[in-house]
Parts: structure tokens; sequence; C-alpha cells
């Protein structure tokens, strides 16, 4: 609080302690306060300053003792090899636009019904295109995560367009250290 807030406070209980049954004007009693704050010598603001600064000392060895925010996150690599879709996703994507399509003003929900009920009612021969087509994304996965471990790399499929960051020196060596001490596991 500042000086002239712990002023107000003792005004406001001195004239408690003076009156204890007359409610307090709260816009009154603000409007005196600042008329005496105007004409208080230094010596007495100098008291309310030593109160104020130790409330703020007070304040920040409190707020020292609380961590970082509970919504910072530290930023994904976007070079990390995203998961493949599973077979159904893939057989979603095929049909959600026919769906779509025939059916003209259809909610979300409703598209989703229908693809879950053509799932269901394929057979497990017809299913065998995109399980095995699922597979063979979930093999490029696992290759391409190998190859990002080892390298930081990896050579995926075409996707989002990436956008260039333009990082500070303290980021670099901020991730150098890091990879350093990934190494060192």
């Amino acid at each position: 609080m500042s000086a002239y807030a712990f002023f107000v406070q003792t005004c406001r209980e001195e004239h408690k302690k003076k009156n204890p049954e007359v409610p307090v004007n709260f816009a009154e009693l603000s409007k005196k306060c600042s008329d005496w704050w105007k004409t208080v010598s230094g010596k007495k603001k100098s008291k309310f300053d030593e109160m104020a600064q130790a409330d703020k000392v007070h304040y920040d060895w409190e707020v020292k003792g609380y961590g970082p925010a509970k919504g910072s996150k530290k930023k994904k690599n976007p070079n990390i090899p995203k998961r493949p879709l599973n077979v159904f996703f893939l057989f979603c994507l095929v049909f959600h636009p026919k769906i779509k399509s025939t059916n003209l003003g259809i909610t979300i929900g409703d598209v989703a019904k229908n693809l879950g009920k053509m799932w269901n009612n394929l057979s497990d021969s017809e299913k065998q295109a995109d399980i095995t087509k699922a597979a063979k994304l979930k093999e490029k996965y696992e290759k391409d995560v190998a190859d990002y471990k080892s390298k930081g790399k990896f050579d995926g499929a075409k996707g989002p367009a990436k956008i260039a960051w333009k990082k500070s020196d303290e980021e670099d060596e901020e991730e150098e250290e890091e990879k350093e001490e990934e190494d060192d596991k």
C-alpha cells in the first residue's frame, strides 16, 4: 500500500474510535483525508512512508514464494514428428467430405454418428486397406521419431508451413545447453 493509503486507513480508524455509532461515509472521509494529506508535515508523512516501505518489503518477500504462473508453458519444438492418424480417422478423411456433400446442413455431431455407423458396418476385409495404411504411417512415424532423437531432425511428410522464428542469442545458448544435457544422459 502507498503512504497515502496508510494515512487514509489511520484516519478511518481514528474516526471509528471517536464516533463508533456513526457509520463512515467513505466519500466524505476520503475528501477530508485528501485535504488533510496536503497539510500534513514532512515528519508525519515520513512515518507513513516508512509504513509503506515496510509493507513493500513484506509484499516482495511473499511474492518470492510464488512460482511462475500455471499458464506459462515451455514452447513445443515444431520439428517434433506428429503422431499418425489411427485407422478410423483415416477412414473419416475419405468419407467425411462425401457425407457433408450429400447431406447439406448436417451438424458435426450427426456427421460423426454417420461415420461411426458406416465404420461399424464395414467388414474386416473392407477395413484392411485403412489398417495397412495406418500401419505404414505408424512405421514411418517411429522411424521419424528415432531420426529426430538421434539427429534432432526428421524427414517427415509435407505438413503445415513452418514459421522461422528469429531467436535471440540467449535462446540459442539455452537450447545448446539443453542439447548438451540430453547428450550427457
